[in-house]
C-alpha cells in the first residue's frame, strides 16, 4: 500500500451521523473528496495493485452506495464538497466496474441495485451491463434468483416482508439493465412464482409483484439485441395464466394479469415497440389483443389529456404569401372551424377544414361521422392535429390598402323556383299590371254567369246524393267534446273508510275504555289485535284517536249523536196483548191493576187498589207509598221499571192506539224511519 494515499473510512450509518457535528461532517466530506480524487489521478496498474491491497476502497463505495440509496442525496448536505463528493465517487467506482479484475464487493447485485438506484439508469446502464456479464456478477444474480423462486412458490410460509424488501431493491437494477430482466425472465419459473405469489392478499407486496413483472417484461423490448422471441413466450404464459385462473375455482380478483395490464401502460409500451422494430408486431398481435380483454373498466385507468390548441383566426399582419391563399381564410369557414373544434378540442384547423371539404361544408355531418368515427380511409388515416395555414416568416405587404368586403350575393329557394317566369317563356298576354278588367264592377261580376256551375251538373250531383244514407252524428259526443264525466269515487271511498274506522273505534271506547291504554300488555291483546285488524290502523294511530278524543269533550257528543241514534231497523217488538193481573186483584174492566210506587195517576175508568193506596178512576191520584207496579221511565234492567211496562199494555182498547201500534210496528220492521 502506498504511504501517501490512507485508507477509506467507512461511511458512516443513521445512528454515527447523527452524532456527527457539522463543522466535522465537513471536514469529512472535505476528505473523502481529497481520497477519492487521489486514487482516480492513478493510473490503471496502479489502482489494480492498490485494490489488492487495500479493501477499504470497495467497503467505502458500498456503504456510501447503500446509504444514499436509502437515504437519498440530501444526507450529505448542501455544500460544494457534498456535490463534488457525489459526482467523484460516480467516477470512481465507474472506473472500478470497468477494471478486468474488479473487486467481488462490487459485483454483487445489491451494490448493482443500489448503484442503478443513485446514479440512474442513463449513468449506470453502461457500467452495470460489464458487471453482469462477469463471472461474480452472474453468480449473484443466480443465488438471487434461486433464493427467490422458492419464496414465491412458497407462498405464506415465507417471510413475505423479505420477499418484498428484495424485490424492491432488485427493481433498480432491472430497469437499469436489460440483461438482468432477460436474465430472469429466461424460462417461466420466475414468471411462475409472481403469478403463484400474486394470490397472496397483500397489497404492498403485489404492487411490487406487478412492478417486477412489468420491468423485465419492459427490458426484454429493450437494448442493443431485444429479445422480441422470449417476449411473445411469456406473453403468452400470461395469458394462458390468466385463462386458467378465469375458469378456476379462485377469485377473480386474485389474478395479476388484469392488474397488470389495468395499472401500468405494458401493453401500449410494448405495441409501440414492437410498430418500431423491424419484425413489427407478427405473432404477438393476437396475444396483446387478448390480454387487452382483461383490462378493468374504469380502474386505475387514466383520461385522456386534452391538448388545447390555438384555433388559427387568420389573424395579424398578411404577407406576400398568405395573399397567394385566395379565399381560404374565410369567416364562415373559421366560423365552422371554431364550432367543431370546441367539440373536439384536439383537432387541428388543417384537418377540420378537409372535413368540412369533403362534406360540403355540412357541419352537422362533420360531427356525426366524428362520433361515429366512420370517416373515409383517406380522412381517418390523415393527420388530426395539421394546421390550416404553418408558421411563415412574416414579410411587409406591399399592398396594405383596406379593402371592402365584397357583399354576399342572396340566393332564393322556394316552390316557384324553375317555374315559367324563371325560364322566361310566360305568355307575354297574360301579364297586366294591375286589375286585369279595371272598369268592371260587383254587378257585373255577379251577373256574368260563364263560369258558373252547370245545372246538369248541379242536378247529377243530387241525384247521386243518398238522404237515407246518413252516419250518427258524433259532435256531441261526451268525449270528442271534452264533457267527460269524472266517475272517480275515490274520495267517495275513502270517506266512507274513515268513517267505519271511526264508528269501530267509537263502539269499543264506548264499551271498554281501557283497550286504548298505551302500556305493552294492552298492545297485546286480544281486543287490541281484533281493533287492528277492523281498522288496518296501527297503535300509535289507535292510541292517539283516544287521546284526541279524551282532549275534544264537543268530539264525544257529536260522536254519540251520530252513531248512537236509530239505525232503521227494530230487532225485537213488545207485546201489547192484554193479560190479566197475577195476583188476580181489580175488576175484568180496570185499565190499571194497581197504583204505583209513587202514587202514579191512573186514566182507566174503574178503581184500583194498591198497597201504596193507590186511586184509580179518571184523573184520579194515586196515593203516597211505595206500592206495586213502578214508573215506565225508569232505569233499565230495574225489576218495577219492567214490570210497569209490561203492565202498561194490559188494558189498551182492542182498537184505536192499538191499530196504531200495529201499524208502525209493521213500518219499522220494513226498515222506516221514526217521525
Amino acid at each position: 500500500m502506498s504511504p501517501t494515499l490512507p485508507s477509506f473510512a467507512a461511511f458512516p450509518t443513521a445512528p454515527w451521523r447523527d452524532r456527527i457535528v457539522p463543522v466535522e461532517w465537513e471536514t469529512c466530506l472535505s476528505t473523502w473528496v481529497s481520497l477519492v480524487e487521489a486514487y482516480l489521478s492513478l493510473s490503471e496498474d496502479e489502482l489494480i495493485s492498490h485494490i489488492k491491497q487495500d479493501e477499504s476502497i470497495a467497503s467505502f463505495q458500498v456503504t456510501f452506495a447503500r446509504e444514499i440509496a436509502v437515504s437519498g442525496i440530501n444526507i450529505l448536505g448542501t455544500s460544494q464538497p457534498a456535490s463534488l463528493l457525489l459526482r467523484q465517487c460516480f467516477l470512481l467506482s465507474s472506473r472500478l466496474l470497468r477494471l478486468p479484475s474488479a473487486p467481488s464487493s462490487l459485483l454483487t447485485w445489491e451494490f448493482l441495485s443500489d448503484y442503478s438506484r443513485v446514479y440512474g439508469k442513463k449513468n449506470a446502464g453502461p457500467c452495470v451491463k460489464s458487471a453482469v456479464q462477469t463471472q461474480d456478477g452472474m453468480t449473484s444474480l443466480q443465488g438471487l434468483k434461486k433464493s427467490l423462486i422458492q419464496a414465491l412458490d412458497s407462498g405464506i410460509k415465507a417471510d413475505l416482508n423479505f420477499v418484498e424488501l428484495r424485490l424492491k431493491r432488485l427493481n433498480h437494477l432491472i430497469h437499469a439493465s436489460p440483461d438482468v430482466a432477460a436474465f430472469f425472465f429466461a424460462g417461466s419459473d420466475f414468471l411462475d412464482g409472481l403469478i403463484s405469489c400474486f394470490r397472496i392478499m397483500n397489497p404492498p407486496l403485489r404492487k411490487t409483484l406487478v412492478t417486477t413483472t412489468y420491468l423485465c417484461l419492459i427490458g426484454l423490448a429493450e437494448g442493443d439485441s431485444p429479445r422480441y422471441s422470449t417476449l411473445a413466450d411469456q406473453l403468452y404464459s400470461l395469458k394462458s395464466a390468466a385463462d386458467a385462473h378465469k375458469t378456476g375455482p379462485l377469485n377473480a380478483a386474485d389474478s395479476m394479469v388484469p392488474e397488470l395490464v389495468t395499472a401500468t401502460p405494458l401493453l401500449k409500451q410494448i405495441r409501440h415497440r414492437l410498430e418500431q422494430s423491424d419484425t413489427g408486431l407478427g405473432r404477438s398481435r393476437d396475444v396483446l389483443d387478448a390480454l387487452q380483454g382483461y383490462r378493468k373498466p374504469g380502474i386505475h385507468t387514466r383520461p385522456k389529456r386534452l391538448i388545447k390548441r390555438k384555433v388559427d383566426k387568420g389573424k395579424g399582419i398578411m404577407t406576400e404569401e398568405e395573399a397567394d391563399l385566395g379565399g381560404e381564410m374565410r369567416v364562415h369557414r373559421m366560423s365552422q372551424i371554431s364550432q367543431i373544434q370546441d367539440l373536439f378540442p384536439d383537432l387541428g384547423s388543417g384537418f377540420v377544414s378537409l372535413l368540412l371539404d369533403e362534406y360540403d361544408d355540412n357541419t352537422e355531418q362533420v360531427i356525426a361521422h366524428l362520433l361515429e368515427d366512420s370517416l373515409p380511409p383517406h380522412l381517418a388515416k390523415a393527420d388530426r392535429t395539421k394546421e390550416l395555414s404553418p408558421d411563415r416568416e412574416q414579410t411587409k405587404s406591399h399592398d396594405i390598402a383596406p379593402h371592402s368586403t365584397p357583399p354576399l350575393i342572396p340566393k332564393r329557394q322556394n316552390v316557384f323556383d324553375d317555374d315559367e317566369f324563371d325560364r322566361l317563356a310566360v305568355d307575354v298576354g297574360k301579364l297586366h299590371f294591375g286589375k286585369r278588367n279595371p272598369g268592371q264592377t260587383t254587378d257585373d261580376i255577379l251577373g256574368d254567369r260563364t263560369a258558373a256551375p252547370n245545372k246538369a251538373a248541379i242536378l247529377s250531383a243530387l241525384s247521386a246524393f243518398d238522404a237515407d244514407d246518413d252516419e250518427r252524428d258524433d259532435t256531441y259526443d261526451a268525449a270528442d267534446v271534452g264533457m267527460v264525466v269524472n266517475d272517480d269515487t275515490g274520495d267517495a271511498k275513502d270517506q266512507k273508510r274513515k268513517d267505519m274506522n271511526e264508528e269501530i273505534l267509537f263502539r269499543a271506547f264506548q264499551a271498554n275504555p281501557k283497550t286504548f291504554d298505551r302500556d305493552a300488555t294492552t298492545k297485546r291483546s286480544d281486543a287490541r289485535t281484533k281493533l287492528k285488524q277492523q281498522t288496518n290502523m296501527t297503535d300509535e294511530a289507535i292510541e292517539g284517536w283516544a287521546v284526541m278524543l279524551n282532549r275534544t269533550p264537543n268530539q264525544m257528543k257529536q260522536l254519540e249523536m251520530k252513531y248512537s241514534g236509530f239505525r232503521g231497523n227494530q230487532p225485537t217488538l213488545t207485546s201489547t196483548a192484554w193479560r190479566a193481573n197475577a195476583a188476580g186483584s181489580g175488576p175484568e174492566d180496570s185499565d190499571i191493576d194497581s197504583g204505583g210506587p209513587g202514587g202514579s195517576r191512573g186514566r182507566g175508568r174503574g178503581r184500583g187498589t194498591g198497597q201504596g193506596g193507590g186511586r184509580g178512576g179518571r184523573g184520579g191520584r194515586g196515593g203516597g207509598g211505595g206500592g206495586r207496579g213502578g214508573n215506565v221511565a225508569g232505569p233499565t234492567g230495574d225489576k218495577d221499571t219492567e214490570h210497569a211496562r209490561k203492565r202498561k199494555e194490559e188494558n189498551k182498547g182492542s182498537r184505536a192506539n192499538h191499530n196504531r201500534r200495529d201499524q208502525r210496528a209493521r213500518k219499522m220492521g220494513r226498515g222506516g224511519l221514526p217521525g
